[in-house]
């Protein structure tokens, strides 16, 4: 089954690849419209999701991510229309110039050609990838959670219905529908036809793919991201912040999962803190100082233990640390961080230039809450993925991150000397 969904994907995508930026953009909005006017058939098996996976006890935080809304549907849409409006790379030249031999060299960025996308129950993420995809004429091949099997067909056949309307080959999207994990290790095998490969998952899943697979694969999305307040940030700025990082949307991966406190407020901004986290239900997990001081307090508080610090929490829950400067704080991230994405608050321009410049995460903050890690955010467009890796995209990878480029000679009877 997935060699035939290969060599389709891999036919469709030369096709894809001649598309012109219209063809492509009517293609999409015809994708949002559908979305819309095929929202409760999408919806109906979405719920249908929701609730064997309610059964299956699966946690709080994965329901959040699997649950479409009409609201979410509407949102996903937009974003779909939202990358027609940005700008197509295919084909832009990145730089050349004339050479010495008389040959005329450029860059130009083309599509990569097919993208594997590994994920759970995240099925927003199946139009995200498809968007893009299909924006820089690529082909995908989409493997969701077994969780969401119902969302991710429905709303597969819809883009499907789209492209073959525009006069287009339906493989230039497929969902491998099927839950069978012995799939998954077939599909990490299938360098001869899929270009690149994208986990979206949890840290099992990432050692799966960097470890088995023969497909260059794109590791990120898992998100220990955290926040250092320092001696001289305000409180009430700070707290707003840090509000924000945490409860926006928790089951994120841009979410704020670890708090460093300086020594030198932890006084005074810890009891602030557990106030604040009261009012939004926030369980803190505290270190052997901080426990102390946020005790008889209004927040929920406990122990952290040691392995809390390298987890994604993705709920309402904070771990708490007392630091006793800005190098022990950058010692805590460069150990137990993802470098995803952290953030200082703090009034004193030479800590927040050495937190940007010691800090190798792929987003760095300063004055500003994680969440911002997002690439409708960073104006991207919907985002396929964040990569926390270097090379060939890191954080928020949008159109561009899809591309590859050729070297393209062109000479008048030009021969080597």
């Amino acid at each position: 089954m997935l060699e035939q969904m290969g060599k389709d994907a891999k036919a469709a995508s030369y096709k894809m690849a001649l598309l012109s930026s219209q063809e492509k953009n009517r293609v999409l909005e015809r994708i949002a419209d559908y979305l819309e006017a095929q929202a409760e058939t999408i919806l109906i098996a979405n719920g249908q999701d929701v609730a064997e996976a309610r059964t299956s006890g699966l946690s709080e935080a994965m329901l959040d991510r699997l649950l479409l809304t009409p609201a979410r549907l509407k949102g996903i849409a937009d974003d779909v229309r939202q990358v027609c409006n940005l700008a197509d790379p295919v084909g832009q030249v990145i730089d050349g110039g004339l050479l010495d031999s008389g040959l005329r060299l450029e860059r130009r960025r083309v599509p990569l050609g097919v993208i594997g996308v590994i994920y759970e129950a995240r099925p927003n993420v199946t139009v995200d990838v498809a968007s893009l995809c299909l924006k820089t004429g690529n082909a995908a091949i989409l493997r969701g959670g077994k969780e969401t099997w119902r969302t991710n067909a429905a709303t597969v056949k819809v883009i499907q219905q789209a492209l073959v309307e525009c006069g287009l080959p339906a493989a230039a999207v497929q969902a491998i529908e099927s839950p069978d994990r012995a799939l998954v290790n077939e599909l990490l095998k299938m360098d001869r036809y899929v270009d690149m490969l994208i986990p979206r998952g949890g840290a099992g899943l990432h050692k799966l793919c960097r470890e088995q697979s023969t497909i260059p694969v794109i590791t990120g999305g898992i998100g220990v991201c955290h926040i250092l307040v320092d001696d001289s940030a305000e409180i009430a700025p700070a707290l707003n912040i840090i509000v924000n990082a945490k409860t926006q949307r928790p089951s994120t991966c841009n979410t704020v999962e670890t708090l460093l406190v300086h020594q030198g407020i932890a006084n005074t901004f810890l009891p602030a803190l557990s106030k604040q986290m009261a009012e939004s239900s926030v369980t803190l997990h505290a270190d052997e100082k901080s426990l102390p001081l946020l005790q008889n307090c209004p927040a929920e508080v406990v122990a952290v233990k040691a392995e809390d610090y390298d987890d994604e929490w993705l709920s309402l829950h904070l771990n708490v640390k007392v630091v006793a400067d800005l190098d022990d704080a950058i010692d805590h991230i460069r150990e137990h961080g993802t470098q995803h994405s952290d953030a200082i608050l703090t009034r004193t321009l030479r800590n927040a230039n050495r937190f940007v410049n010691e800090v190798d995460s792929s987003a760095v903050y300063v004055n500003a809450s994680t969440r911002f890690t997002d690439g409708g955010q960073f104006g991207l467009g919907a985002e396929v993925a964040v990569s926390t890796q270097k090379l060939h995209a890191r954080g928020p990878m949008g159109l561009e991150a899809l591309t590859t480029y050729k070297w393209i000679g062109i000479g008048d009877d030009t021969v080597r000397g």
